[in-house]
């Protein structure tokens, strides 16, 4: 076999099934507002574990294995401009298993890099104003076993759901962040 072939293997083999289930109902319950919403903070819980916490929730909630994850929205998040700093301040009580923070950007393929200018305030208004910029919503996620995953849908290919693990490394980090 491959070095190519094992790292491949030994990446899909991280994927945590569960982790990924849970990151795309999330970007589902998000794509039913309209696009260009805040960011929005997810805790992570065994759902076996929320339904012993919270009895009332047997019968809203599924549990297809042991390991299913339920999201519970932190509505009182609110990061400001500084979206790392807002996540870098953030901690979980010992009953969360996870987290998973819902970012929509815009942004320009590679082949306009050396179009960007530097100044990161000049650059946001650049790409905004760009004909060929795109808006994705990327939801990236972490468990406290170190694992992570993001999925990413495009406003202009809405039936495709993206999905890797470090699709989206630094935000990835920064939520893995989170739980230590």
């Amino acid at each position: 076999m491959s070095q190519d072939a094992d790292n491949a293997e030994a990446e899909t083999s991280s994927v945590n099934d569960a982790l990924v289930a849970c990151l795309t109902e999330i970007e589902r319950f998000v794509g039913t507002s309209s696009w260009g919403g805040p960011p929005r903070l997810f805790a992570l819980v065994r759902t076996v574990d929320l339904m012993k916490a919270e009895p009332a929730l047997v019968g809203q909630l599924a549990v297809g294995s042991p390991d299913s994850l339920s999201s519970i929205e932190q509505d009182d998040f609110r990061p400001g401009e500084d979206l790392a700093r807002a996540l870098a301040g953030t901690a979980w009580g010992e009953a969360v298993d996870g987290a998973a923070i819902c970012v929509e950007r815009v942004f320009l393929s590679d082949q306009y890099a050396n179009e960007i200018p530097d100044d990161p305030d000049k650059a946001a208004t650049f790409v905004a104003a760009h004909p060929q910029h795109q808006e994705v919503r990327v939801v990236a996620g972490a468990l406290r076993d170190g694992s992570h995953y993001g999925v990413a849908r495009l406003v202009d290919h809405p039936q495709d759901l993206l999905g890797s693990v470090n699709l989206v490394p630094a935000l990835e980090a920064a939520v893995l962040g989170t739980l230590t």
